[in-house]
């Protein structure tokens, strides 16, 4: 017989009691997280108790992001008499958990009574006809909540240096996503999100807003973007398609300022965006000013690697035709021919779908809060046609290409702004055995483009793009920064 139950001394747990020999482990295993549980019992009984909460890469103990888990029994025959009794779904704090057998189900804790189409509707209803005062504060939202960084979060960190007295929200999926030091975690779809989104004068954000948007007198919308693009955006997407059109241009009526990393960026998301009469800040990507003075020894010892090894770094980009990330590279297989460890970084929209990576050498970095961080501690960077190579570029680090749909990508799926083949700076390669071949030669004939490829995109990353940023946020009056 095996019993269950939610728990919530010293944080929420799940406690599984059993009869007979204490098995040697017991484990929670999602596909971006796991836990493991204490474990007691003398032979005739035994205890386990899993934390719904983890440490990652060094940081806190947060509870565990939104998703499903499977219970992994280790020893004692591997195997329980009985399944657990079903648990309804449970609030407990910082998160929602239901069990059912040996899987266990992990939400949001958004309120049960707004966790619904019905609530929701009621909160944007109240949210539309809001009256009151705006408050001095930033709505801070990074790739739809899914974690706390790129532009928004260096933003975030310099306007907390100079205005501390200016709250900062910041929109999560749920509580398992860090917000920076001082900052408000608001969940999304919970009556206190709705309400900063509605009142905080200025929102800072980095991808569309989707839910509804109604602005307010004196509210601005900053949005700083996610990358300077190599593949068609919006309005410039091949065929078309009247709905996406009206998507688009209502999308981009809801922002005030559009930040360009650089002149090439600024055209192109003007256009794409229908955003020709607006301002456009260029000020380089704040999110790069750790590329410029940062140091990635940290980022090596929160992952676990030496000083002395070689570490390169795969960041792909989505696709439109599949979920997860494309399968490319066998990392344990690059890892060993490269005598490197591989980390692997999925595009935000694959950080939900999908299982990190394993093997020898292999870090799944899927999950990792700061892409930032990720390409300070590599040596190299193996892309494709994701917009991380116009960053890495600030580094001055070898780059690599691995293209192997590069026809399909450009004739089906996206199309390109620019000939990548004729203005790569580092090797373009069709099959991981080149890609080895070419990890291992000379990359001084792209020196030429390189530096080219730097003076086109990234003359404004200097290092003080966040300061320029916050400096025309205050300037402005956009928050009080008295």
């Amino acid at each position: 017989m095996t019993d269950a139950r939610f728990t919530t001394d010293g944080g929420p747990a799940l406690t599984l009691t059993g009869d007979g020999p204490r098995p040697t482990a017991v484990e929670l295993v999602g596909p971006r997280a796991r836990v493991s549980a204490t474990l007691t019992g003398r032979g005739k009984t035994w205890r386990a108790v899993l934390p719904l909460r983890a440490s990652r890469w060094g940081g806190p103990a947060l509870p565990l992001p939104t998703g499903v888990y499977q219970v992994a029994v280790t020893g004692a025959d591997d195997a329980p008499a009985a399944d657990p009794s079903p648990l309804a779904l449970t609030q407990l704090g910082t998160v929602r958990a239901q069990l059912d057998g040996w899987t266990l189900r992990i939400g949001p804790p958004v309120d049960p009574a707004y966790d619904s189409g019905e609530g929701q509707d009621a909160l944007e209803r109240r949210y539309a006809h809001r009256g009151a005062r705006l408050e001095n504060a930033v709505f801070f939202e990074s790739f739809y909540g899914r974690n706390a960084s790129c532009n928004p979060l260096a933003i975030d960190r310099e306007l907390a240096r100079r205005a501390p007295g200016v709250t900062r929200y910041w929109s999560v999926v749920d509580l398992s996503v860090a917000v920076p030091e001082g900052a408000i975690p608001i969940v999304e779809g919970s009556p206190e999100w709705w309400r900063a989104r509605g009142s905080a004068r200025l929102l800072v954000v980095n991808d569309w807003l989707r839910r509804r948007y109604s602005r307010r007198a004196g509210q601005v919308v900053l949005q700083t973007w996610h990358g300077t693009p190599l593949k068609r955006l919006a309005l410039h997407r091949p065929g078309f398609d009247p709905r996406r059109v009206a998507a688009v241009v209502r999308e981009s009526r809801r922002w005030n300022v559009l930040l360009a990393q650089n002149p090439y960026a600024a055209r192109i998301l003007g256009k794409a965006y229908a955003f020709l009469s607006r301002p456009v800040w260029v000020e380089g990507y704040p999110r790069n000013d750790v590329l410029v003075d940062g140091d990635g020894a940290v980022t090596r010892a929160a992952l676990g690697i030496r000083d002395d090894e070689r570490v390169l770094l795969y960041a792909p980009t989505w696709r439109d035709d599949r979920d997860e990330i494309v399968d490319f590279v066998d990392p344990a297989a690059l890892a060993e021919a490269a005598d490197a460890v591989v980390l692997v970084r999925g595009h935000s929209r694959t950080l939900l779908p999908g299982r990190d990576a394993e093997g020898p050498r292999v870090i799944d970095v899927t999950g990792f809060p700061d892409t930032s961080l990720l390409l300070l501690a590599a040596d190299a960077l193996i892309t494709d046609y994701s917009s991380v190579m116009f960053d890495f570029s600030v580094t001055g680090k070898p780059m690599y290409f691995l293209v192997p749909d590069m026809e399909h990508y450009r004739g089906e799926l996206r199309g390109f702004y620019f000939d990548l083949a004729a203005h790569a700076p580092g090797p373009v390669v069709r099959t991981q055995d080149d890609l080895v071949a070419a990890l291992s030669s000379d990359t001084g004939e792209h020196a030429g483009r390189y530096a080219q490829w730097r003076e086109k995109f990234n003359a404004r990353d200097d290092g003080h793009a966040a300061e320029r940023v916050v400096s025309r946020i205050i300037d402005q009056g956009l928050v009080d920064a008295d």
